[in-house]
């Protein structure tokens, strides 16, 4: 649905005009109560390709035109499909939306990279093989579980990152940020928020810290929260499911005990 124009947007739209197909175009979509911003597919991808600055304008043209269901403060999910965004180009994004008083709540993509990017600028992030259901109107059918999605980053409190793999975080996890992953979690600094690994039902996934001091840990149907007095001294440990629930053991009795099971006929 092309937006409403006004006399100062009109003169503005007419200098750069988006072409005719739709799919080429930034579009802003209402789904299920939630504001989803698509953008066009990757240039390479695409026989009309639309580039960064291109793209940019459009999301500036589609803001500034009065679209009717765009009510500030209105969460954004922005759907990056395969397109390739850096963490600038993203802050640009989330500076548009916040000067129409949209903010930008999660990114979806299925570019590594742009997951890695957002995640490190800051932003709420899912990094999927398939997004057809968001902003497609179907399931999306499940996909063979994805390789290590890697963060060198401190996640910071309000941040998400999802992934349908493992997920390694070269950093601290702080308070109130958050980490579902369908496979193992491993976070090489201070865990401090909310984990959760094998959120498909894998319960043989787990999860490890060099500092385990978790909000709250979740593997697969399993919960545990942190002792209350914390240790007098901080070791590398794992959290897996034993017979009882979720266990959490130093690295090297992990170790020792995986050896031993293993060698047992």
């Amino acid at each position: 649905m092309e937006p409403e124009l006004n006399a100062e947007t009109d003169e503005a739209i007419n200098q750069v005009k988006p072409e005719s197909n739709p799919n080429l175009q930034v579009q802003f979509k209402s789904e299920k109560g939630r504001l989803l911003l698509l953008l066009p597919p990757a240039p390479e991808k695409s026989r009309n390709p639309v580039y960064w600055e291109e793209l940019r304008q459009q999301l500036k043209h589609r803001l500034s035109g009065g679209e009717r269901f765009l009510q500030p403060h209105t969460p954004v999910h922005l759907i990056g499909r395969d397109r390739l965004l850096d963490s600038q180009q993203v802050q640009e994004i989330d500076a548009l939306l916040c000067e129409a008083q949209l903010p930008l709540k999660r990114i979806y993509t299925s570019r590594r990279q742009t997951a890695v990017a957002a995640a490190t600028a800051g932003y709420s992030v899912e990094q999927q093989t398939t997004l057809g259901h968001l902003g497609q109107g179907q399931e999306a059918s499940r996909q063979a579980m994805e390789e290590p999605l890697y963060l060198q980053a401190t996640l910071r409190s309000g941040v998400e990152v999802r992934h349908r793999g493992t997920v390694i975080v070269l950093g601290d996890a702080n308070p109130g940020s958050s980490i579902v992953a369908e496979g193992d979690v491993l976070v090489w600094g201070n865990l401090r928020g909310v984990v959760h690994a094998g959120a498909e039902g894998n319960r043989q996934c787990r999860i490890m810290a060099l500092h385990m001091q978790p909000t709250q840990l979740r593997i697969a149907d399993q919960v545990a929260r942190s002792p209350e007095d914390p240790p007098a001294q901080y070791h590398p440990e794992v959290a897996y499911i034993g017979p009882d629930g979720i266990r959490i053991a130093t690295a090297a009795e992990f170790a020792l005990a995986d050896l031993t099971t293993e060698e047992t006929p």
